[in-house]
């Protein structure tokens, strides 16, 4: 019986039949690359509304998710993180939380200048790249100006940046290890909003070196020094 079966189709139809066959499967890898392009603008684009209106710690891999209709662990597939789907979100070109491990790294291994100016080195030389400057002054002049820009920027800044700097400071001082970080934050954010949005004569002009170098310790003395906590 089978034998009659391929006898009526014949070898030209069996080989039309395996042609078909692997004609179906080319469409399918194509749509596949079509798809994930899509689903990635759909997920970036419901990031964007989710962060924008929840803040950055009411947006959720699932939520985000839903609003684009795809499944949570695509998104996951796509940024990892949600940090990282923030960073893609906003067009940030590196991962703050990257860039801060490899630094801490770096102070704990270069004993020569304290992890305070090599904390305030590289951030700088982030800034001054004009990819990084003008993401990072984009979210900084929003924050200022929008009170759900400010609640985004400030989440972020907790969850990307104060933990793992509070984590260190919590080696000398986990009582105050939050107020430590938000300090070293502020000094930053200052250092950042003085040189870059207000063009502030010598801050502005200085040469980023030698702004590590006057910043650094204050930034040390944060993270493990004196700090006035009395009246909290």
């Amino acid at each position: 019986m089978s034998g009659s079966g391929l006898t009526s189709e014949g070898p030209g139809v069996r080989g039309s039949s395996g042609q078909q066959r692997a004609a179906r499967r080319r469409p399918a890898r194509t749509g596949r690359r079509a798809g994930d392009s899509g689903s990635r603008d759909a997920i970036l684009d419901a990031a964007r509304s989710r962060f924008a209106e929840h803040g950055y710690s009411g947006a959720t891999i699932r939520a985000i998710a839903a609003d684009a209709s795809v499944d949570p662990a695509l998104v996951h597939h796509f940024y990892g993180t949600k940090e990282r789907l923030f960073g893609a979100a906003m067009r940030l070109p590196v991962v703050p939380s990257d860039v801060l491990t490899a630094v801490l790294a770096a102070g704990s291994d270069d004993r020569a200048i304290g992890l305070g100016e090599h904390i305030a080195r590289t951030a700088l030389t982030a800034w001054e790249d004009p990819a990084v400057h003008d993401a990072f002054i984009g979210l900084l002049r929003s924050a200022v100006t929008s009170e759900q820009a400010a609640t985004m920027f400030r989440e972020f800044l907790a969850d990307a940046i104060l933990r793992p700097v509070a984590q260190l400071a919590s080696s000398t001082d986990s009582a105050d290890a939050e107020y430590r970080a938000a300090m070293v934050a502020s000094q930053m954010l200052g250092l950042a909003m003085a040189r870059y949005m207000l063009a502030f004569g010598p801050v502005a002009a200085a040469d980023p070196e030698d702004l590590a170098a006057t910043i650094g310790p204050t930034l040390d003395r944060y993270l493990t020094g004196d700090v006035a906590t009395r009246r909290r």
